[in-house]
């Protein structure tokens, strides 16, 4: 005759539901084949644990124990052969029960769960100036949404039934012999549901294809690569189950006048011959506004000028980048007779001294110094 299924938990018959657990977990480590390689009388111990615990833990499958002993849970999946418990099984669930219940995991006590709705990613192309000040656009994005009908229920009741292949758990296992898979379930998909009368409008699936128009604030600062979360504005979930999240990837088209490295701004700005040679002062854009650029006498071409604070205001840090001005100095095109003649005036009366501009002298040396290597 079977165990009686209190006494081999070590309970009394008015236990809480919080005993038999405590009382199940504590015995189920104790006995579990694999701590006991040794005994094989533990795997039978282990399986009897198992199987009393399944029957004291269902209050249908305890109130039908308590009136009319094994025979009232016999055909309820509770004990014996009919349970299904056999070998090792159900060693992974025992696994999931234990240290779910102790590191706060699901175990064995899954929740009905619908599925949940596809993240969607949707490429935001901005103008720098947008980019930098911040701005808010409206995009629009075909989604999957929720269907008004049913309420995205999918059911044109409104009402879900316990899928009859899992038993509302979301899982099956799929036992071969000695080994034991658990996997979801291929009727309700894991939402422990099932629909008896279809919405006609979704077919079922709580879904429908829309077109969606959002409002979406982008903040200041934001660059290239940037992507920006909108929790739960993602595909609607199927049956009910939660809505996915939008994630919207910053673009920024590329400027006519400014390169952007980070937080700071490059921008050339052409200078002419007198200028770069008698110095100056040049009107130069930023993003605020032009400002006021001064050019020392003998500036050469590819000089860098900096403008601190003009660049772009950090998105993380709030801190304000730097603007920077390359100087290209232009050759004169289209000379008439007389700049020309006056050019060769200049040249005239600066002699040898043309060879000793920075930019000459530097290259010169570097040439000799390439043809001693070279023994030329």
């Amino acid at each position: 005759m079977p165990a009686d299924y209190y006494e081999t938990l070590g309970v009394s018959r008015d236990a809480s539901k919080d005993e038999i657990r405590k009382a199940y977990r504590r015995l189920a480590r104790k006995y579990h084949p694999d701590r006991n390689p040794d005994d094989p009388s533990a795997e039978d111990k282990f399986k009897e644990v198992r199987e009393a615990h399944d029957v004291l833990k269902d209050e249908q499958k305890r109130a039908a124990y308590d009136r009319f002993g094994h025979a009232g849970v016999n055909g309820m999946g509770g004990g014996g052969a009919g349970a299904g418990h056999a070998g090792f099984g159900d060693i992974n669930d025992i696994f999931g029960d234990i240290f779910g219940d102790i590191f706060g995991g699901g175990g064995r006590r899954r929740q009905q769960r619908s599925r949940r709705g596809q993240d969607i990613r949707y490429t935001l192309e901005l103008d720098l100036e947008e980019a930098v000040a911040g701005v808010e656009k409206e995009i629009r994005m075909p989604t999957l949404g929720e269907c008004e009908s049913c309420d995205g229920s999918g059911s044109k009741s409104g009402k879900l039934s316990v899928c009859s292949t899992c038993g509302g758990q979301g899982q099956v296992r799929m036992q071969q012999g000695f080994f034991s898979v658990q996997q979801t379930c291929p009727a309700c998909h894991g939402s422990g549901r099932s629909i008896q009368d279809p919405c006609g409008d979704c077919n079922g699936s709580g879904q429908v294809r829309e077109t969606r128009t959002l409002q979406v604030k982008i903040p200041a600062g934001v660059d290239t690569g940037d992507r920006i979360r909108l929790s739960g504005e993602g595909a609607a979930g199927a049956q009910g189950g939660l809505a996915g999240d939008l994630y919207v990837d910053v673009q920024v088209r590329p400027h006519p006048l400014f390169q952007r490295d980070g937080d700071d701004l490059y921008c050339e700005v052409p200078i002419t011959i007198t200028t770069a040679a008698l110095g100056g002062q040049l009107k130069v854009p930023t993003l605020d506004g032009s400002v006021k650029l001064k050019i020392p006498a003998e500036t050469q071409s590819g000089k860098l000028f900096r403008l601190r604070g003009k660049g772009v205001q950090s998105v993380r840090s709030r801190s304000a980048g730097d603007l920077l001005c390359r100087v290209a100095v232009e050759t004169p095109v289209n000379l008439t007779r007389q700049q020309k003649e006056l050019l060769e005036q200049l040249q005239e009366t600066m002699g040898e001294q043309s060879d000793q501009n920075p930019q000459s002298t530097g290259w010169t040396d570097k040439v000799k110094s390439f043809f001693d290597r070279m023994g030329f």
